[in-house]
């Protein structure tokens, strides 16, 4: 009879028990240790995304000579973003040269003496992003008059660099908030014609009736103008006060006020994407660097709509 070499050989008459159970232990080792393998690859993995996510994404920018408007060179300086940089100048706190500006259109350059407020600015060489997932209580601006806290505190030991929020959230809003020193982006990201995706979960202080759920995806007219958002639906099919909403504008509360406008009441507003960026794995109020790939996705999408722009 030929000899059996399959895997029930351990089985077959004139084995003994102690080998058969010697055999099991060694197949129990080797399981084991298959499974310690994947386990350290799968840790590894992840580790190694960690690791990547953990370094910022510095892009070095060459300085240039080339003359810009006072606002966008303040923009750039890493000081704040260029709407608040032409109120800075408008409010005189700028000086080119030793002379008071006031005009936020006023060509300079890096050859120019630029100070706000004394102090002087230059040209940011080292560009960084930021992924912040804003929690309530804190004001998305650099600093506040009042004391009260601001998101630049949350993120103060991830770089020396003078970074400011990419648009606003206010006060009790929570989610995706984008900061950085990127000016030009910065600029893109926020005029409207970029038209960037924002998606909103939203928590009404009651259940949101179909037929003003309709009125709302029809388009309102508020105070200022008519709004009708990209997408809103229902976010969880057993609790209709829970509503997920799209929104391209970046008009002041529009979220709010919208649903103010039909009768309810916002207990909770959390934005869980602006742009291609969302909050996965990023508990409330941490943060965490782009990555290479998620910056160069901004800097594209914010190329592609100032295309569509000017084609238009």
């Amino acid at each position: 009879m030929p000899k059996r070499t399959d895997n029930f050989d351990k089985f077959l008459p004139g084995r003994s028990n102690s080998a058969v159970r010697e055999q099991h232990r060694q197949d129990k080792r080797r399981w084991k240790k298959e499974r310690a393998a994947q386990a350290d690859a799968q840790r590894k993995r992840l580790q190694e995304q960690t690791e990547e996510r953990s370094k910022p994404v510095v892009i070095k920018k060459k300085p240039t000579d080339d003359l810009m408007p006072l606002n966008k060179f303040i923009a750039h300086s890493g000081i704040c973003a260029r709407r608040e940089a032409a109120l800075l100048v408008k409010q005189g706190t700028v000086t080119v040269n030793g002379e008071r500006i006031l005009d936020p259109g006023h060509k300079v350059s890096a050859k120019d003496d630029i100070r706000v407020s004394g102090k002087k600015a230059s040209l940011v060489l080292q560009l960084v992003y930021i992924l912040l997932n804003k929690p309530k209580d804190y004001l998305t601006t650099s600093s506040d008059p009042q004391g009260r806290k601001t998101v630049l505190e949350l993120i103060k030991s991830a770089t020396r660099e003078r970074v400011f929020p990419v648009g606003r959230l206010d006060r009790n809003t929570t989610g995706v908030l984008l900061i950085t020193n990127d000016g030009e982006l910065t600029q893109k990201l926020s005029h409207p014609s970029s038209e960037v995706k924002k998606i909103y979960e939203v928590k009404l202080d009651k259940p949101l009736l179909k037929t003003d759920m309709d009125e709302i995806a029809k388009g309102i007219t508020l105070d200022d103008g008519f709004i009708r958002p990209d997408v809103i639906a229902y976010a969880d099919a057993k609790d209709k006060s829970v509503i997920g909403i799209e929104i391209h504008s970046g008009r002041n509360r529009i979220v709010r006020r919208i649903f103010e406008h039909m009768g309810y009441d916002v207990r909770n507003l959390d934005r869980v994407m602006f742009a291609h960026l969302t909050k996965k794995n990023v508990e409330r109020g941490k943060w965490r660097y782009l990555s290479e790939k998620e910056v160069r996705a901004l800097k594209y999408f914010g190329a592609a709509s100032s295309a569509r722009t000017k084609t238009s």
